[in-house]
């Protein structure tokens, strides 16, 4: 199954995963040598701290190899008209009148501070194929919530 993604999403995870492998892991396996040529392993909080970073480091870039794997970029500006698709910001208004405005875009590029949320969280999967003007219902975290779509904006 594809997991969705914008292009710059996609070029961010191409980014991370080439920092990662040529630039800091390479740093970080020469400390860990130079602090390991140093003697005792047992005591060399350097070495301890580098084995556990050159760790941390290859989770990860087996995770994005993973996803990249898996991922499928999708460019928004494709899309045009009412309907809330991939990529679409979507003006949104609640029982009590407050407006908000969401991007609906991929998992890897949720960002709650900018209003970003993916397509497979509850607000993206009862917003996605629907209009303007329709009514939305869908669970939160504070429980059934109703909302009415008032504008749908695709990037130009």
């Amino acid at each position: 199954m594809a997991i969705y993604i914008t292009p710059e999403g996609y070029k961010k995870i191409i980014d991370e995963y080439n920092w990662l492998h040529s630039t800091e892991r390479p740093r970080i396996t020469a400390e860990v040598s130079y602090a390991a040529s140093l003697g005792d392993r047992s005591e060399n909080s350097e070495y301890l701290y580098g084995k556990k970073r050159l760790r941390e480091i290859d989770k990860r870039i087996h995770f994005l190899r993973t996803r990249l794997e898996k991922i499928e970029p999708v460019d928004p500006a494709q899309f045009s008209g009412d309907c809330v698709l991939f990529g679409a910001t979507v003006e949104i208004e609640d029982e009590e009148g407050r407006t908000q405005t969401w991007t609906v875009r991929g998992e890897d590029e949720v960002d709650l501070a900018a209003r970003v949320i993916s397509y497979v969280s509850p607000l993206g999967r009862a917003l996605i194929g629907q209009k303007t003007g329709d009514t939305v219902r869908f669970i939160s975290p504070g429980g059934e919530r109703e909302l009415t779509i008032l504008a749908v904006r695709f990037p130009s």
